[in-house]
């Protein structure tokens, strides 16, 4: 008698892999990171968290190039928190490395905003890491949830869109 194994899960394709080279990830933001030895574990390998703080890096950088200073909206008393984020890991980051992290706002829904992720090869070619992360508006003096959005913060995002959209 022959027993049959059970076969093993397997993750669904990813397209984003077989489809790097497809318009994409065109018109996002970049941000140009080198791998440092702080970044890695004793692998040499990026350390997860670190993945994570170079996409709130390029965020604040993606929005201090058109024209919000995250300083401007702490002293306004709008904080923007996560309160979602999701990350997919497709290959490893090593030690010396230089990679891109590309960002766009996906949607502003209300007081949410939407942030897609991208961390590339510096030629386009390997696919790393995907992520999406959420953001709401926080009156950091009240500790609540915006109604709405500031009427500046609201404009300046609204250009955003507008880029990515082209």
């Amino acid at each position: 008698m022959s027993e049959e194994k059970p076969s093993q899960p397997k993750l669904p394709p990813t397209s984003a892999l077989d489809n790097l080279s497809s318009p994409e990830f065109e018109n996002w933001f970049e941000y140009p990171v080198r791998v440092q030895p702080h970044h890695t574990d004793y692998a040499g390998l990026v350390w997860h968290g670190s993945y994570i703080a170079w996409m709130e890096e390029a965020r604040i950088e993606c929005l201090r190039s058109i024209g919000i200073e995250f300083a401007d909206l702490v002293a306004i008393g709008c904080d923007l928190p996560v309160v979602e984020l999701s990350v997919r890991y497709h290959r490893s980051i090593k030690l010396g490395m230089a990679v891109l992290v590309k960002t766009r706002m996906a949607e502003v829904t209300g007081v949410r905003i939407n942030w897609d992720y991208a961390i590339v090869s510096t030629d386009g070619q390997q696919l790393y890491v995907t992520a999406k992360v959420s953001l709401v508006a926080l009156d950091s003096e009240r500790g609540k949830i915006m109604r709405q959005l500031p009427a500046s913060v609201k404009d300046a995002l609204a250009k955003i869109l507008a880029l990515n959209k082209n």
